[in-house]
């Protein structure tokens, strides 16, 4: 799951960015109101968590402004105001939730994971492709029954296949949902991490699931089952 955090307070913004990546989200971050409404309009994200006081551009502001192109994705609002007439008009412009500062790490996760959720009602189905099986609430993944230890970031990779499963993703929409907004796209990261993935749940098993489409990107392919 991708995450845009825009916030101001850089010692913040790294804390936070740090806690989220360790749950294994990729965390794109804005210091300014007009940097983080140009990232919200231009790439896809999963979740949006704005500070309220912002320079350049505050952060209701920038809300209403992202659900004024039709953008529905889950707002978190971080405030220092927390008053009945700033949540009221976080409402109005279409945010979903308010979080006071300060806040402890492990609130601002759970409120993530629930706007997540919201955002996403199949996001905890599990997910399957032959007898490969991932389980999204567990972070558990098995090939013919048998269990298989991946990296966090394996794990990310993975899950975005299945849920794309049977179509092609190129390496720049795989880096754009897995990795930071900050990585090169012309890096080798995500041929690493594929051969490292197919090393584990591939090279032992029949058939291989995960296909180069050449010049294209990769794709999880879910075998024709026979008549």
């Amino acid at each position: 799951m991708r995450i845009l955090l825009v916030e101001d307070d850089v010692n913040l913004a790294q804390f936070i960015r740090k806690g989220l990546r360790e749950e294994q989200y990729a965390v794109d971050v804005a210091p300014d109101g007009e940097e983080g409404l140009a990232m919200a309009l231009n790439n896809p994200y999963d979740l949006l968590i704005l500070d309220i006081m912002l320079p350049k551009l505050d952060g209701l502001t920038l809300c209403r402004r992202v659900r004024a192109t039709g953008n529905m994705t889950p707002v978190l609002l971080l405030t220092a105001r927390n008053t009945v007439e700033t949540k009221v008009s976080g409402f109005d412009t279409g945010a979903d939730q308010f979080l006071p500062k300060p806040f402890a790490f492990v609130e601002l996760l759970a409120r993530s994971r629930a706007l997540l959720r919201r955002g996403s009602p199949q996001q905890l189905v599990q997910l399957q492709a032959a007898d490969l099986k991932l389980d999204p609430a567990s972070h558990r993944v098995w090939r013919a029954g048998q269990e298989i230890s991946l990296t966090n970031k394996e794990y990310a990779l993975l899950e975005f296949l299945l849920r794309n499963k049977n179509r092609v993703l190129t390496r720049t929409a795989i880096i754009e949902h897995v990795w930071d907004i900050s990585y090169d796209p012309m890096t080798n990261i995500v041929d690493a991490h594929i051969r490292a993935l197919r090393a584990k749940i591939d090279r032992d098993f029949s058939p291989p699931l995960i296909a180069t489409v050449r010049g294209a990107g990769y794709m999880l392919e879910e075998p024709e089952t026979a008549a």
